[in-house]
């Protein structure tokens, strides 16, 4: 299936009744052939889905809300679209559900069947929204940088390392990611940190490579992995890892994590812009 086949992007109505058939998959290796990614991945991590819209009905039909929060990993062979996702979730808007319990149990079966792997599935409750946590990407700020750019296409070009230099440990970060939903055309906002242990990353270059994203068209996941292949490549860190955080768009925000070496995963703060 491909995004032009289904309704997406298309004027659709509301289902306000619980449909799994509205969540729509996505193959994975098709966006991954297309930047090198062999097949044997170079990374993992996860995809962090944060779910801001979710809302039922109790048996005696007395509206309930909860955030819900997933993970999909990286080596699932499909994402999830998210218009889908945001159908979805919506259908269980007038659905009389026993408990949130039951709620879980019927999201996670539903998610793990489409994306094709086990997925975390976390609900909270209003009770608990004050634990949530609101932070920023740690690191060296890249937006510091008072430079020139004229380049809006990906540009791994732009990317270069000092190999002359000791290896670094170094963690930089930049608010300036910018691409484009190939199913909507809409501008998907985010910032991005970039961890690395290898020779020192220029960070004029990177920050134009970052920025170069600003006219490309493609989804959160294959953005982030895209901009890991393309550093792995050009600037041959020992160890890498890249994590994005994106605004939500139809109540969702996607955050997604890739590293060849093991580090915990990020804890899923929620930054001012989310």
């Amino acid at each position: 299936m491909t995004p032009d086949q289904s309704p997406l992007g298309k004027p659709v109505g509301y289902a306000q009744q619980y449909d799994p058939t509205l969540l729509f998959p996505i193959e994975r290796r098709q966006g991954r052939d297309a930047i090198g990614v062999p097949a044997v991945l170079p990374f993992f991590g996860t995809d962090i889905w944060n779910a801001y819209e979710l809302s039922w009905l109790n048996e005696r039909g007395k509206p309930q809300i909860a955030l819900a929060t997933f993970h999909v990993p990286a080596e699932s062979p499909n994402i999830i679209e998210s218009k889908s996702f945001k159908l979805y979730l919506g259908s269980f808007a007038q659905t009389r559900i026993a408990s949130i319990d039951t709620l879980r149990e019927t999201i996670h079966r539903d998610v793990c069947a489409c994306a094709g792997a086990n997925v975390s599935v976390r609900l909270t409750p209003p009770a608990e929204f004050a634990t949530l946590a609101l932070d920023e990407l740690a690191g060296t700020s890249l937006d510091r940088l008072d430079l020139d750019t004229d380049s809006y296409t990906p540009d791994p070009s732009l990317l270069s390392a000092d190999t002359n230099q000791a290896p670094v440990d170094e963690t930089v970060f930049s608010n300036l990611l910018k691409s484009n939903c190939p199913v909507t055309g809409q501008p998907d906002w985010g910032s991005i940190q970039i961890r690395y242990v290898g020779p020192p990353i220029d960070h004029a270059g990177l920050l134009r490579y970052i920025v170069s994203y600003r006219d490309h068209t493609g989804f959160h996941e294959q953005c982030v992995e895209r901009i890991f292949i393309d550093i792995q490549r050009v600037c041959k860190p020992i160890k890498l890892a890249v994590y994005a955080r994106y605004t939500r768009r139809g109540g969702l925000d996607i955050n997604p994590f890739r590293t060849n070496f093991n580090l915990p995963l990020p804890d899923n703060a929620r930054t001012a812009r989310q």
